[in-house]
């Protein structure tokens, strides 16, 4: 490796982590990093702070030094810069790359998933959004954030849990047992504590209450769990079956969701959903060399 080299930097980064993936021109695969959130809707600093610790890792594993951040090519694929507000934030950042372009963690996925060509995807992590990429054209929905969105999401799936087990604890609805795990979880004894102890916090807390949620409703038939991964589900066949009205080729659905999710998807969806051909970090590697390419012609 001389200091001479062009390297790619694919970065996918969602509200849990942050992936990078180093490749050099051909293609291969140089180094691997992992970092903290990177929505910019949890914070611009935070953001850029995980894509640059993850890179740093990367570049370490690529056995390169620091030194050698001035020769990426970055492709920043990020949630949240779906909403022009957080693009903005992002696009002044004075990045220490040789390049930089941003888009979404959705079109990096896309392009991820079907390598490059048209197709649509479901991201199921953290948050949930949709896209179909079909000639040319790219139709996207939700992403809105927590607040007023992501549904069929890890943290949404989490914050039904605490409403539902707020509103069982009231009185106003029944208790089922995965209220006292809730607690004992939370190390909580009561509804005021649950409240209390989970009220602010950023939507990864709320997310890694999911995979409790799907325990209860698949090992012990649990009335509220199983209440909210329906709900879940049926969010994420409405967003299949909107996809699907596009003709995509191909239908990918991917995240720490789309596993768990799967069985409980309607019969007429689960045939459409196929496996991703390449990570998001690979997608995102696709559109930085695209960028690139477009960049040396003009």
């Amino acid at each position: 490796m001389t200091s001479q080299q062009k390297f790619f930097l694919g970065v996918d980064g969602g509200g849990s982590k942050c992936r990078v993936l180093l490749t050099d021109e051909q293609g291969t695969a140089l180094g691997e990093g992992i970092s903290g959130p990177a929505n910019p809707n949890q914070g611009l600093d935070l953001a850029i702070n995980s894509i640059l610790c993850a890179t740093e890792q990367a570049l370490k594993d690529a056995g390169l030094s620091s030194d050698h951040i001035d020769q990426l090519y970055a492709g920043v694929g990020l949630a949240g810069v779906n909403l022009p507000k957080y693009r903005r934030m992002l696009e002044q950042w004075d990045h220490p790359f040789a390049q930089m372009h941003i888009t979404t963690d959705l079109e990096i996925a896309c392009l991820g998933a079907h390598d490059g060509e048209d197709g649509a995807v479901i991201i199921s992590g953290t948050g949930s959004v949709g896209m179909a990429r079909v000639d040319g054209e790219q139709h996207a929905f939700g992403g809105y954030g927590f607040s007023v969105g992501d549904q069929g999401s890890g943290a949404w799936i989490g914050h039904q849990a605490v409403i539902n087990s707020l509103l069982a604890l009231d009185g106003l609805r029944p208790v089922s047992e995965l209220v006292p795990r809730l607690l004992s979880h939370t190390q909580c004894t009561d509804a005021q504590q649950l409240a209390e102890k989970m009220a602010n916090l950023p939507p990864s807390a709320y997310a890694r209450l999911a995979p409790l949620v799907i325990e209860q409703a698949e090992s012990q038939q649990d009335a509220i769990a199983l209440d909210i991964l329906m709900s879940a589900a049926d969010y994420i066949n409405q967003l299949s079956r909107k996809l699907l009205t596009y003709h995509p080729p191909r239908l990918a659905m991917i995240g720490g969701l789309a596993t768990p999710l799967h069985p409980w998807l309607a019969e007429d969806v689960k045939p459409h959903i196929k496996a991703a051909i390449h990570s998001p970090e690979v997608g995102a590697i696709l559109f930085v060399k695209q960028k690139n390419a477009i960049s040396e012609n003009l």
